[in-house]
């Protein structure tokens, strides 16, 4: 993608997202496992599963042709991921589609107009144990950067991250961490002084990967 305009990369991308997908590959790059767990843990496949989606947005980041893409920091009185960052996302209503769900979603909680991004396709689904949640990803993309609005019920703050940033190597550390009661070296994205982890960077790591290959 070295070199690509945020157009030139909006159109290569919705291509390259008819294709099949990085799927677990990538996404277990990112996943905080011991040793000893299963990366069929994170298939959805087999999962009787409540269902989220989530908006992975871009957009030219800052008033430059850069692109980059929004995260929010979610509120640590939430029940759920708590205090964690996320994409914009949610449950899916029983009458939606993912798509919808991830529009929605991202009017709700940054206040980004549902019906002003272009859908480009999604990623692969991922199961989340801790929440027995089938979460989908949906990516979008705007022509211009959007004046956000954080729900502040949900949303603690909001991370604009180049794409540049999320493609540096060095983004990615690892650091001990306490998951499903055992401790162990959890990879993370370090993005503008947030460990972004879990399902997120799993998310993110998939979303790495394709768009590596532009």
């Amino acid at each position: 993608m070295i070199g690509l305009h945020h157009a030139e990369l909006v159109e290569r991308l919705a291509a390259r997202l008819q294709e099949p997908l990085p799927g677990l590959m990538a996404q277990r790059t990112m996943a905080p496992f011991g040793r000893n767990d299963d990366p069929a843990l994170l298939s959805t496949e087999g999962k009787t599963a409540r269902e989220a989606a989530t908006l992975v947005l871009l957009y030219p980041y800052s008033g430059s042709d850069e692109s980059g893409l929004v995260l929010t920091a979610r509120q640590p009185s939430l029940r759920d991921h708590s205090g964690q960052i996320s994409f914009p996302g949610g449950r899916r209503e029983e009458e939606e589609t993912y798509e919808q769900a991830a529009l929605r979603e991202g009017w709700e909680e940054v206040g980004v107009d549902p019906a002003v991004p272009q859908v480009l396709g999604r990623l692969s689904p991922l199961y989340i144990p801790p929440s027995r949640f089938s979460v989908y990803p949906v990516v979008a993309a705007l022509e211009e950067r959007p004046r956000f609005a954080p729900q502040e019920d949900e949303v603690a703050a909001i991370l604009e991250v180049p794409l540049a940033r999320l493609l540096d190597p060095a983004t990615r550390q690892t650091s001990p961490r306490l998951v499903r009661g055992g401790a162990f070296e959890t990879p993370f994205f370090a993005l503008d002084g947030y460990e972004v982890w879990g399902a997120t960077a799993m998310m993110l790591a998939e979303f790495a990967a394709i768009v590596r290959e532009l």
